[in-house]
């Protein structure tokens, strides 16, 4: 290399250069299938988060009252009339709303994406910040390149989930707090907890982000310290204080809407999965080593977990407690693949700091190592990306069919059913609030309010039972709509 072209390279321009190209192209890959109707994969899912967001464009922001289209008792277990949907404080659906009451350049589904990837090129931004600070400046670069090009997580940061909102709120909480470790001011501890706080009120799994924060301040203060420093107990108490209370209020609040509140025991350790070898073959094997990691990326990842040359073991503090999450909310992590959202943040550091180690090792041949890093690294993308790309492909466009017929022919205040296995991805097409599958005799779900009965699956025997008594107002081989109060006249 040139010597005089040597200080541009080692420039900030240069260093903010490359970030800019590692946001802006981190931006061009989540526009891929950007317009794809909510029939991908965890649809479902998808469904309930946008269907609070409708809730909110058609009738309003109402933060104490979000609401959404199912009103059955299928994921509560109890009869929701009113649609309450008391799962994450809807910071991530207002905003979303908001844009598309203020814009209708795009539609309501791609505005939620954007929001979505917004929140993704955010946190790529912190985790720079932050491997800059434990890794250096290539750590950081390349924290903000695995976080926004790992496979994996170019589809779930592009979603319409409030997960990658919570990420980012806890990568801003993590940066703050180090910041304040840093001894710049206990401003930016307080700034951390609110962000804590902000993180909780959307996911409260991801308060294990907690531990890498307990190691810092152990770091700084020894425990001891804490508990006899007057101002520094003051400061933690200010701290817990700020992090805590906004999640333990809006769990009071929404504690008296039990019809509005999901199953959720099961996440833990319903199946009994926690520690047997299936559990360690999934998280391990499949999520962290195929899925995410794409096998070849393990090379980096191991490295960066015994980087002996970060004496700060902050990213290891980080990976404890990641892997505490996983291993409480067993059942979850092992049933839905979504549930590894946050833990990317950390993965993305360790990546980097592998990297880091392994390209200024001095054990091995050096262009040989690089090489095999290289190829590691490319591996991971490929293997990732073919574990993913099936995600984006509708699978069961039947459904988004007959939801349109479904909004053609009824009325805007029509309830309807539209089993789907409980997938809510079908009532969503339909637009209209109602029931997702059959809970209850159909009579009984009649006389709660069920106007129409919509399916895809013209063989069941739900389907046949209910077109033999009620009027078949449309029917195709792809669906069919009967009118629930038009009963059919018998011989």
């Amino acid at each position: 290399m040139n010597k005089n072209n040597t200080p541009f390279f080692r420039s900030k321009f240069f260093e903010y250069l490359i970030l800019s190209i590692i946001l802006v192209m981190g931006f061009v890959v989540r526009l891929y299938r950007i317009q794809n109707p909510i029939a991908d994969w965890h649809s479902w899912r998808q469904a309930d988060t946008a269907s609070v967001t409708r809730m909110y464009v058609d009738k309003g922001i109402n933060f104490l009252y979000p609401r959404y289209h199912d009103i059955s008792s299928v994921q509560t277990g109890v009869f929701n009339p009113n649609g309450y949907r008391m799962v994450e404080f809807p910071f991530y659906n207002a905003i979303a709303a908001l844009l598309t009451n203020t814009s209708s350049v795009f539609s309501m589904e791609v505005w939620s994406r954007l929001v979505t990837i917004s929140c993704a090129l955010i946190t790529s931004f912190f985790l720079y910040l932050i491997g800059k600070r434990f890794i250096g400046k290539w750590g950081g670069l390349l924290s903000a390149f695995f976080y926004l090009f790992i496979p994996y997580n170019i589809y779930f940061t592009r979603v319409i989930l409030p997960d990658p909102m919570g990420v980012t709120f806890g990568v801003i909480s993590l940066w703050s707090f180090i910041r304040f470790f840093d001894d710049n001011g206990d401003y930016y501890l307080y700034l951390s907890g609110i962000f804590f706080a902000a993180m909780l009120l959307i996911k409260p799994y991801m308060g294990f982000y907690i531990i890498p924060m307990c190691y810092l301040a152990l770091k700084k203060y020894g425990l001891k310290r804490i508990f006899k420093d007057k101002q520094i107990l003051f400061k933690s108490i200010a701290f817990f204080v700020l992090a805590f209370l906004p999640f333990v209020l809006w769990r009071a609040w929404i504690s008296k809407f039990p019809e509005g509140i999901p199953f959720y025991l099961w996440a833990f350790n319903g199946d009994r999965i926690r520690f047997k070898p299936s559990f360690w073959y999934w998280i391990f094997g499949e999520r962290l080593g195929h899925l995410i990691l794409g096998s070849l990326g393990l090379i980096p990842f191991v490295f960066g977990i015994f980087n002996t040359k970060v004496k700060n073991l902050f990213i290891q503090w980080f990976l404890v407690g990641i892997f505490m999450y996983v291993v409480t909310v067993a059942s979850a992590n092992v049933m839905h693949d979504y549930y590894q959202i946050q833990s990317i943040p950390v993965i993305a550091l360790t990546l980097a700091a592998g990297f880091v180690y392994l390209w200024h090792q001095q054990n091995f041949n050096r262009w040989l190592v690089r090489i095999t890093l290289f190829i590691s690294v490319w591996v991971m993308l490929v293997t990732g990306w073919s574990q993913v790309v099936g995600n984006y492909n509708i699978n069961h466009p039947e459904i988004l069919i007959a939801g349109t017929e479904v909004d053609k022919i009824t009325s805007k205040d029509a309830i309807v059913v539209a089993p789907y296995n409980g997938d809510t991805a079908f009532l969503y097409a339909t637009k209209r609030s109602g029931w997702p599958a059959i809970d209850d005799a159909i009579d009984n779900i009649i006389e709660k309010g069920a106007d129409y009965y919509v399916s895809v699956d013209l063989g069941s025997a739900d389907t046949k039972m209910i077109a033999s008594r009620f009027k078949t107002i449309q029917k195709t081989d792809k669906f069919i709509i009967i009118d629930l109060h038009q009963a059919v006249k018998t011989k």
